[in-house]
């Protein structure tokens, strides 16, 4: 084919796809023949502009209302009727079929209105009141309420009523209600006081009340804290809702102030299982601690919590035989130290002495690890913190090697946010210390002092200001990317 003679006819060029039009000559045929093809003329520019020629799409078209005339022809035309006669498929569910329904895992507690609401602080420390309460999320948040003190009556955020009067559903879009019940109110005074109510019902509580002193104004029983309880079943369901609130005064120089925000979840027939902390260790709980019995197993600990790390207890005897066994739990942040005395005679051998008394300054089960956060668990074992034990002795000729101390060690830091910094064990180290004691004569006593002692060192490093690096380009552009202007 020799194509002599050939045009081309298209629209706007701008356009990003389009039709062409193609005209041409075939010489080749007898008598010659015009050749006509319609091909897609495709724009690589990115600023290209698209096109579209379906009309109804271009804006919204009237539905058509059900009327006596239409009614037939649409019931026909719609999906959501059925004309089959002999279909007898009732929408409601039946009777006998299995409720289905349970909260799982992060599911919105539903209330009978809405959602369980949980104050907390998103984008900033302002509170944020519409957050939902998830299902088997325990929360504790901290945030700020700026109020305008002479409008706080009109505040429902502020007052009981607003956590206590919701009522949650047992499960999903079930009609079946669960009352949340007021189990402990502390009122608190503008000097810190702590009152506790005796009556916990809330219909006879005094609403908030703003009221004048010199100067100054206050607004009474606003909530400063609130905590929820909720027990739930295996089966997913809510069966009981308690609130614990903190009530208080606040005055006009007070405000912004704060309110503490809490819930938590109890498994029915179950007990909670103590922690330390959550997730910090907190001032004045025991250590968690235990020991791994073979490679690859988890951490074993005793039930005991006040028992996996302890200390010998002095008494006013001062005899270190006479509390074998008597201990006294090592308590985070609290630096400790007790002993007692032993009194050796050549009747008894050096070494079951030795023995004796080493057993006496470990205690029974002397643990192998300690949880780093309070609420550690045992599966985690990469997580644990080993015990570093180091034994000094001080070597003598005709003498007896007796262990007299046990001084541990415990370093900790301060993890996480500046603004709310958890606890965190990363180094502890048992010194277990032995001197050399010449060997009694026959008829001669001596005495040993026997001590252990406990010490916490904060080991954080100081906050540092830092500054983040100015951002860099590193996009690739076309070479006309700024064409015609460039």
């Amino acid at each position: 084919m020799v194509n002599l003679l050939k045009n081309k006819y298209q629209g706007d060029s701008q356009f990003c796809s389009q039709k062409a039009a193609i005209y041409s000559l075939n010489f080749t045929a007898d008598p010659p023949q015009r050749v006509f093809k319609l091909v897609d003329q495709i724009n690589p520019s990115i600023f290209c502009i698209h096109i579209t020629n379906y009309k109804p799409a271009l804006s919204f078209i009237n539905p058509e209302v059900p009327d006596e005339s239409n009614f037939d022809k649409l019931m026909k035309t719609s999906d959501g009727f059925s004309t089959n006669a002999e279909s007898d498929v009732s929408l409601t569910t039946k009777p006998d079929a299995p409720n289905t329904a349970k909260y799982e895992y992060g599911v919105h507690l539903q209330t009978s209105h809405s959602f369980l609401r949980f104050p907390s602080p998103l984008t900033s420390s302002l509170c944020t009141d519409n957050n939902p309460a998830a299902f088997l999320v325990n929360q504790a948040v901290k945030c700020t309420r700026r109020i305008n003190l002479e409008q706080c009556t009109e505040i429902e955020t502020l007052s009981l009523a607003y956590y206590s009067s919701p009522k949650i559903l047992r499960v999903p879009g079930s009609g079946t209600k669960v009352p949340i019940t007021v189990q402990s109110i502390i009122i608190q005074s503008l000097n810190k006081t702590l009152t506790r109510l005796e009556d916990t019902d809330t219909d006879v509580l005094r609403p908030l009340v703003l009221v004048k002193a010199g100067h100054d104004k206050i607004c009474t029983n606003i909530i400063l804290e609130v905590k929820y309880s909720l027990t739930y079943t295996n089966a997913g369901e809510i069966i009981k809702a308690d609130v614990f609130v903190l009530l208080g005064a606040v005055s006009s120089a007070m405000v912004p102030f704060q309110q503490k925000f809490e819930i938590y979840f109890i498994q029915q027939n179950t007990k909670p299982v103590p922690l330390s902390g959550n997730p910090g260790y907190v001032v004045g709980l025991p250590l968690a601690a235990g020991f791994q019995p073979q490679k690859g197993s988890g951490i074993m600990q005793t039930t005991n919590r006040f028992g996996q790390l302890t200390l010998l207890r002095s008494t006013a005897e001062q005899d270190c035989l006479a509390i074998a066994g008597i201990r006294t739990p090592v308590l985070f942040g609290y630096n400790m130290q007790s002993g007692c005395k032993l009194r050796l005679t050549t009747a008894i051998a050096c070494r079951l002495v030795a023995q004796k008394v080493e057993s006496l300054l470990k205690g029974q089960g002397f643990p192998d690890y300690v949880a780093p956060f309070g609420n550690s668990q045992a599966q985690d074992v990469l997580d644990w913190v080993p015990v570093h034990f180091i034994t000094q002795t001080s070597h003598m000729k005709d003498s007896c090697q007796l262990p007299v101390a046990l001084a541990i060690e415990v370093k900790w830091t301060k993890y996480g946010s500046l603004l709310n910094p958890q606890a965190k064990i990363v180094n502890v180290t048992a010194n277990l210390i032995s001197s050399s004691f010449p060997e009694t004569n026959s008829g001669n006593k001596r005495t040993i002092l026997i001590s252990t002692a406990v010490t916490f060192v904060d080991v954080s490093a100081p906050a540092e200001a830092g500054f983040r690096a100015r951002p860099t380009i590193n996009a690739r552009l076309p070479f006309n990317f700024f064409f015609p202007f460039v």
